[in-house]
């Protein structure tokens, strides 16, 4: 007969809005062990498994820290907690804990301040095991602190119904899969697992049960504003509820959202386990993604199995219709599903699909090892060429109005490359070869089309680096450190390592001269040496830019950028990824709008 052998689940820690799905092995009538399912639409000998998720209500009251969601929280900002809109990142586990979080949570006062005036109130307490009033060495609102317990009505739900002084079971599911929602927050959940029978639907023997840890709310950022930079007021917040855009103008997003395979506990062990796991990451990921509504998207390191069993149905869903390219795979092994590549979507109500075209690196080291290699040095030079790295690029053309068009009336199409060049950073001279590989390629289509450019992706290079001057110079100066790497002689003669396209970092315009009045904080969050961003980047053992948007600037103008991270709130979490966001990169977005053009 069928029996359960017993269950558990990959995560303890439920997050609001994260499907939990848990293991159950069972024995099946045969005596062989399998995980998969036996609904009652399919009992296996008249037997099948019925689910059950339960919230466990009990008459103590839950309070959770927004800091450390996994924590009970023991005091209250007084400041937020008479802001709708702030309760919820109120709450904090210890002293210790809020004055940790004091250089991000003082900018929540500040906004919230601007919108509704300064009311605040100066009271501090405790509970009996707090030190009393912080004011004497904390400015401002730090002093805003209320014990947590007698503070306002919590935002998190702390009413339970209590029934003979013990717990209440209260069933919220009956599928396998259960997706905790906000009434769930500071509750355990239990799950249950027991075989049935298919006519009598009455059970057989005891359940297999498994209790979570306390459901925790989904770590909510402060949205990121979309600054303009061509003269006119900030935009409002990004949001789900869109926002106004110019007629004429189409952003663009590149994100390189770190790949499940690439996101280890060995590298990312500050990172909470939850936080980490891609149950948790995809969610928010796509919440993040979502919610900046650009018309293109650009997105690195995409597995593929991820690509079409999530981001494509996804986002299918909000009205884009995706493409996608996987990294060969001559150097990884296993399983070609767990490779990542590079996936743009674009908004079919803004865009149709006009062409596709795949780079592959590998296939280019190929050809020029046939073609400039001593037939005894291929091998070598093979094994330092080919690293699986591609680039995407696509031809799209605008639906939308008040489109320029050139004498002869021809259609407005928009040329999006999408790329992940090669990480390791002693491969300087390989990292410079695909780079100007993909240039080239553009080139021709540049020529043939005459069409605008953009150049997005994760190109594991620092400002000032020779594939970073390549690309907004035009050209390599022969004397550039990066040069004295090239033990295969594949950048010579160096005067080739040029193109002509006018590519120009979209970022550089927060720094551009005679922009809007208002931008200093986003000057602070540039590099003034190379225009660049101090950092796309953040790890424990790194910080910099390694992500650009680049267009051409005959072609488009930038009217609004992405407002930077930064540094001081993100490493309240150590550094990135983090419960908030959930990759080692930042997103980069850049609204821009098509000029007329006089053809070269």
């Amino acid at each position: 007969m069928l029996s359960v052998i017993r269950v558990h689940l990959p995560s303890e820690i439920p997050i609001v809005g994260c499907e939990l799905t848990p293991y159950v092995l069972v024995r099946r009538p045969d005596k062989s062990a399998a995980t998969e399912d036996v609904p009652e639409s399919a009992p296996l000998e008249g037997y099948f498994l019925r689910y059950r998720w339960y919230r466990v209500q009990s008459d103590k009251k839950v309070t959770i820290c927004s800091v450390h969601p996994t924590e009970q929280a023991t005091l209250q900002c007084v400041f937020c907690s008479k802001r709708r809109a702030l309760v919820s990142k109120s709450y904090h586990c210890s002293p210790k804990c809020f004055v940790d979080a004091w250089q991000h949570h003082k900018t929540l006062h500040e906004r919230a301040a601007a919108e509704n005036g300064n009311e605040e109130d100066e009271l501090v307490r405790f509970n009996s095991t707090g030190s009393g009033v912080l004011s004497g060495t904390l400015s401002g609102s730090m002093s805003n602190l209320n014990l947590a317990g007698n503070g306002p009505t919590p935002f998190y739900p702390s009413s339970i119904t209590q029934k003979s002084g013990g717990e209440t079971l209260v069933e919220v599911g009956s599928c396998k899969t259960y997706t905790p929602t906000a009434d769930d927050i500071g509750y355990v959940l239990k799950f249950e697992c027991v075989v049935a029978n298919a006519e009598s639907k009455q059970v057989v023997g005891h359940p297999s049960t498994i209790l979570t840890s306390r459901v925790i709310p989904a770590p909510s950022p402060s949205p990121r504003k979309l600054i303009s930079v061509n003269g006119a007021d900030v935009m409002g917040h990004l949001d789900q509820d869109g926002r106004i855009q110019s007629a004429g103008s189409f952003t663009v997003l590149s994100y390189n959202i770190l790949s499940d395979t690439s996101a280890s506990s060995d590298l990312y062990s500050y990172c909470p386990p939850w936080a980490l796991s891609w149950s948790y990451r995809r969610h928010n990921l796509l919440r993040e993604i979502v919610g900046y509504r650009a018309d293109v998207v650009c997105l690195q390191e995409v597995q593929s199995d991820h690509f079409h069993e999530i981001f494509a149905p996804e986002l299918d869903k909000h009205g884009y219709q995706a493409l996608y390219k996987r990294k060969t795979n001559e150097v990884l092994s296993g399983s070609t599903s767990a490779i990542d590549g590079c996936a743009t979507f674009f908004r079919r109500d803004r865009f149709s699909h006009v062409k596709k075209y795949d780079v592959e690196f590998n296939k280019a080291a190929q050809s020029l090892t046939e073609a400039i290699i001593p037939p005894t040095q291929k091998r070598t030079a093979l094994n330092r060429l080919v690293k699986d790295n591609i680039a995407l690029i696509v031809v799209l053309e605008a639906k939308f109005g008040n489109q320029p068009v050139d004498s002869s009336g021809k259609r407005q199409l928009i040329c999006v490359a999408n790329t992940h060049v090669n990480v390791q950073q002693e491969l300087k001279d390989v990292k410079l070869w695909q780079v100007h590989t993909l240039l080239k390629g553009l080139e021709k289509i540049a020529a043939s089309a005459d069409i605008p450019m953009l150049v997005c992706g994760d190109f594991n290079t620092l400002p000032g680096s020779a594939p970073h001057t390549l690309l907004v110079m035009g050209k390599v100066d022969p004397l550039h450190p990066d040069l004295l790497v090239d033990p295969l002689g594949i950048l010579r003669p160096q005067t080739k390592l040029t193109h002509q396209l006018p590519l120009v970092s979209a970022y550089s315009s927060f720094v551009r001269p005679g922009i809007g009045v208002g931008l200093e904080q986003h000057r602070r969050r540039m590099d003034l040496n190379t225009n660049e961003p101090l950092f796309t980047n953040c790890t424990r053992d790194f910080i910099g830019t390694h992500d650009y948007i680049f267009y051409t600037a005959d072609t488009l103008m930038v009217e609004s950028l992405l407002e930077l991270l930064d540094e001081d709130g993100l490493r309240k979490d150590t550094a990135l990824p983090s419960p908030e966001w959930s990759s080692n990169h930042i997103a980069l977005l850049a609204e821009f709008r098509c000029m007329p053009r006089t053809r070269r």
